[in-house]
């Protein structure tokens, strides 16, 4: 991948400005760093400040692993759509009570083996929507992700698996990825075009998706098999681009 600052990059950027792009982020690893406990994570002044100039100019979404009140006191400011729950999470699909209800017989088993798990050194967060089983805090990882594959085995039918960064996220099958959600707000928006920056697993259903006249970027310095077509190597980086992007505009 080249970099987002490359002239290729800046090339790619020109081109999906002028056709008045929607302008969406993920949210850990992308505008605020990854922390030992996800209950710290928030963006930084700066980011947010930047974000809110954007906005002023263009279609700004957030586009998360999270739930959607979740993440919106971590901003600092108010982007014109949120999407939370890996993309199923977005507050105008009249299914999402259907979806709530898919995961009440995990919801069921895990309280059953809360004891284990906690032991293991799992963190569980029901998120409504989705369900994610946190391990990056277990003092052995190995056996963490054992008792996670052991929880979900079998998985209820109806139920898929989402990896991360130390988390094993459990969606209901069928419901709208991130790709899916960035396509939609596209549409909603009237956007010629989308922008769109992450750093993990479900953001390659955007990458995987984006026609070419998108722009893509990957957030990280480790070596990845991803579909985005540039990078930026870490949150604050990310935060010069938004710098960048506005001195395009």
């Amino acid at each position: 991948m080249k970099s987002a600052f490359s002239p290729e990059g800046m090339a790619a950027l020109r081109a999906a400005l002028r056709l008045h792009p929607l302008l969406a982020f993920d949210f850990d690893g992308t505008l605020a760093p990854i922390v030992a406990r996800p209950d710290d994570a928030k963006a930084s002044v700066l980011t947010a400040r930047r974000l809110t100039l954007l906005s002023r100019k263009y279609t700004v979404a957030i586009i998360t692993g999270r739930s959607v009140a979740d993440v919106a006191r971590r901003l600092h400011f108010t982007p014109q759509y949120i999407v939370g729950n890996h993309g199923a999470e977005d507050l105008q699909d009249a299914r999402l009570p259907l979806w709530q209800e898919a995961l009440a017989g995990l919801r069921s088993r895990i309280a059953s083996q809360a004891a284990s798990l906690a032991t293991a050194g799992v963190q569980f967060e029901d998120k409504k929507f989705s369900i994610a089983l946190h391990f990056r805090q277990a003092p052995d990882q190995a056996r963490a992700l054992q008792c996670i594959a052991d929880l979900l085995d079998p998985l209820e039918p109806g139920l898929t698996t989402v990896g991360g960064k130390c988390v094993v996220n459990v969606v209901v099958a069928g419901a709208p990825d991130k790709g899916d959600a960035v396509a939609a707000l596209v549409r909603r928006s009237a956007a010629g075009a989308a922008i769109f920056v992450g750093d993990d697993v479900n953001d390659e259903a955007v990458f995987e998706k984006a026609p070419a006249h998108w722009m893509t970027v990957r957030v990280g310095r480790e070596p990845a098999q991803t579909r985005a077509v540039f990078q930026l190597h870490s949150t604050r980086e990310v935060s010069a681009w938004l710098q960048t992007l506005m001195d395009e505009a």
